[in-house]
């Protein structure tokens, strides 16, 4: 088994499958946000803001005012015009802009003033309806819930657990929440442990459970959730500090999250982000920074897919995927290997 494993090692990642595409720029991106084949918008340190409209022939970089200090971790777009950004950091560092005219003007829609807070991601059920989460504060999780897709405001859950010591969720590649449906939203942790809180009304109220993950350091834990609907969801992670480890970096369920189930072939090591392409019900994507791999079963089992490190992916299609790393990397998904 493990010298099947070594020629599928050396053999999977011979062809690309990301061709990589000219950002303009060198700095860290982690945020990417596909919206079609053709339009996708991507983030990272120093305001950077991307967008292109031509499948990634073309990247503009887009002005976001006074933003050159702020490290965009996340970005959602909607359509060619419309997007949402948000920047990490502690106190007035984690903010939340909005664009509706493709990043010709901004609008600063939160700021956070918190001095302990620290936001890290954030997800939409649809472009007037998000989410966003921070690290935990003496205890507790802060939440901005947004209804109207124009302000931010804290959300403050009628039941919802209590955080560990030191309990914390990953800036990583934006996918530490994830939303489905109508209401149902999930985030993840990591440090003390690898825990998954779900909330099925919009984050009034909310359980948690203990995933498989690896946990127990400050850089081990979740660092990505995504659900393909209400039910089925997959959570990767793993040690960022030793991202070789390919330990207890990958789980699914098919539960909505009451219970959580370790692959049976781990993927290749720490990864930072985890995505359905749309490619079938059972194909899955991940990436991080020892490479990308794919699993064609739900995620039970994994594959190499290319060698290349990456920080976050999204897709809005089969053929319509991008992947984002170090050094103003950003490739798009080619598709997967021909068996």
């Amino acid at each position: 088994m493990r010298f099947l494993l070594f020629l599928l090692a050396a053999v999977a990642p011979a062809v690309a499958q990301w061709q990589t595409q000219d950002s303009g720029t060198d700095v860290s991106l982690r945020g990417i946000s596909a919206v079609s084949s053709k339009v996708a918008w991507a983030s990272g340190a120093k305001g950077t803001v991307l967008r292109t409209v031509d499948g990634g022939g073309h990247w503009e970089r887009l002005t976001v005012p006074d933003a050159q200090q702020l490290d965009f971790r996340d970005i959602q777009a909607f359509s060619e015009t419309t997007a949402y950004v948000l920047s990490i950091g502690p106190g007035e560092q984690s903010r939340i802009y909005k664009t509706t005219d493709a990043g010709q003007h901004w609008q600063l829609q939160f700021i956070n003033h918190q001095a302990k807070a620290f936001y890290d991601c954030f997800s939409f059920w649809d472009e007037k309806h998000g989410i966003a989460l921070s690290d935990s504060v003496d205890g507790s999780f802060p939440l901005l819930f947004t209804s109207d897709g124009e302000s931010w405001s804290p959300l403050h859950p009628s039941q919802m657990p209590a955080a560990l010591p030191n309990e914390g969720a990953f800036a990583a590649s934006g996918t530490c929440v994830a939303t489905a449906g109508k209401s149902d939203v999930w985030f993840a942790t990591g440090g003390p442990a690898a825990r998954v809180f779900h909330s099925a009304d919009r984050g009034h109220t909310w359980t948690v459970v203990t995933s498989p993950l690896l946990s127990g350091a400050a850089a081990q834990g979740i660092f990505s959730v995504a659900f393909r609907d209400r039910k089925t969801g997959v959570i990767a992670g793993g040690d960022y500090e030793h991202p070789a480890n390919q330990q207890q970096n990958f789980a699914y369920t098919h539960d909505g999250g009451a219970h959580w189930t370790l692959a049976k072939i781990q993927p290749g090591g720490y990864r930072s982000a985890i995505a359905f392409p749309g490619t079938s019900k059972e194909v899955l994507i991940a990436v991080g920074l020892t490479g990308s791999d794919y699993s064609t079963d739900g995620g039970n089992t994994w594959l190499p897919l290319d060698p290349a490190e990456y920080n976050a992916l999204s897709f809005a299609g089969p053929r319509a995927g991008w992947a984002v790393g170090a050094k103003g990397r950003i490739a798009k998904f080619t598709g997967l290997p021909k068996n």
